[in-house]
């Protein structure tokens, strides 16, 4: 028993200075990337022609240099099962450049995957450097929390989502405090450096009535629904897109070709980058169309199956927010009210991730709506079929047998 309060103790004090450093990297990160996003806004004409070149060149480095790194998020969660698997240093300025050229040049994607990425990467490392017989997943866990944190700096969710997202059914709580310690060390690191959220406080709440409930579940099933189909279809363009075109470097430059093609006629420019964009428009009382969530979703879902880089999460934020806001007048809900639902019921469903997602709404929209989302996402979440946009989850969840 004391061991085990001893390697806490000491897993919470290494958690404070990783959180630190990885925060540290996340906001250079997140800074570039929001004045490289400025800059394609500006000059979105002459930059999309060359997103399928571009294309070629990241797939090319990640080919010659990257070794084992193009594995991704799945990379970090096979090192958290076997401390035998290397995460190598040299995919942070991989992850990093790569998803900066990805967003200079117009494609779709998001930025959390690769700030998870970056936080799995250092916190490992510093394990090994250090030669603490610390275990690996612990560390992992630690630097995803910190990495999602740095994003949205929602420190909750943050360390939630790092013991809940890799074995689905069983949450490591072992990490929990670490991660809650690393999670608000990088949110006050990352505001330190200039790093500002501003999301709107949802007031406009329907009462509980039969009727609304009824249509908060309606409404929930369907964001389930479109999680589902992200997560399925981009597990299904990664098989697939290989089997028609074998060369991963005429397939990016073939269908990079296509894709700044669509970006350009499709509003020019308006489904490229995070999806910030829907999410602003959408709480701004601004035009939002019917597809454009269906459009941000392909499309998300075309640049990353193709060998661009870049996250999935914000994306999903905007989707699930866009389409809320679709939805709202046919369910009798308030806009801002079903957006806010859906921003995080459509990533519970994608990302197969329950708690977290709550914890997400209630930080950045209010905790008042913490009943609504936990009736909300608790359908969303087993409306998915356990299916994942992270393919090296684990799983010993059983819902899937509801359906079967």
């Amino acid at each position: 028993m004391k061991s085990k309060y001893f390697y806490l103790f000491i897993l919470s004090i290494f958690a404070l200075p990783i959180g630190f450093i990885i925060a540290c990297c996340d906001a250079l990160f997140a800074n570039i990337l929001i004045n490289i996003t400025n800059f394609r806004i500006d000059h979105f004409h002459f930059l999309i022609p060359f997103l399928a070149l571009i294309g070629v060149v990241i797939v090319y480095c990640y080919q010659k240099y990257g070794g084992n790194i193009k594995q991704g998020m799945t990379l970090i969660f096979n090192a958290a099962f076997d401390d035998n698997i290397d995460i190598p240093l040299r995919l942070v300025p991989f992850a990093m450049i790569s998803t900066w050229l990805t967003h200079l040049f117009g494609g779709s994607a998001g930025r959390t995957g690769v700030s998870m990425q970056i936080g799995a990467t250092i916190s490992s490392n510093i394990n090994k450097f250090f030669k603490s017989k610390l275990k690996q997943k612990d560390l992992i866990c630690i630097g995803i929390a910190s990495g999602f944190t740095a994003m949205f700096q929602t420190p909750l969710a943050g360390a939630i989502f790092a013991v809940e997202v890799m074995e689905v059914g069983k949450i490591n709580y072992q990490a929990l405090v670490p991660c809650l310690i690393a999670a608000y060390t990088s949110r006050e690191t990352v505001r330190f450096f200039g790093l500002k959220t501003s999301n709107p406080l949802i007031d406009n709440l329907p009462h509980f009535s039969f009727s609304n409930i009824l249509s908060i579940c309606l409404i929930s099933i369907i964001f389930g629904i479109a999680g589902l189909g992200f997560s399925s279809l981009m597990s299904t363009s990664k098989k697939e897109f290989p089997k028609i075109l074998p060369n991963p470097l005429v397939r990016v430059a073939v269908l990079g070709s296509i894709l700044s093609l669509i970006l350009f006629l499709a509003h020019q420019g308006r489904y490229s980058g995070l999806g910030s964009n829907l999410i602003n428009l959408s709480f701004s009382g601004k035009q939002i169309y019917s597809y454009d969530f269906l459009l941000k979703a392909v499309l998300t879902i075309l640049t990353l199956s193709i060998g661009y880089q870049g996250g999935e999460v914000t994306p999903l934020y905007s989707i699930g927010t866009s389409l809320g806001i679709i939805l709202a007048p046919l369910f009798g809900l308030p806009l801002y009210f079903s957006a806010s639902l859906g921003y995080a019921a459509v990533f519970s469903s994608a990302s197969n991730t329950l708690i977290a997602p709550i914890l997400i709404g209630a930080e950045t929209f209010g905790f008042n709506m913490l009943p609504y989302y936990i009736i909300s996402i608790s359908i969303s979440y087993i409306c998915n079929f356990n299916k994942s946009i992270f393919e090296g989850q684990r799983s010993t969840k059983k819902v899937e047998s509801l359906f079967s």
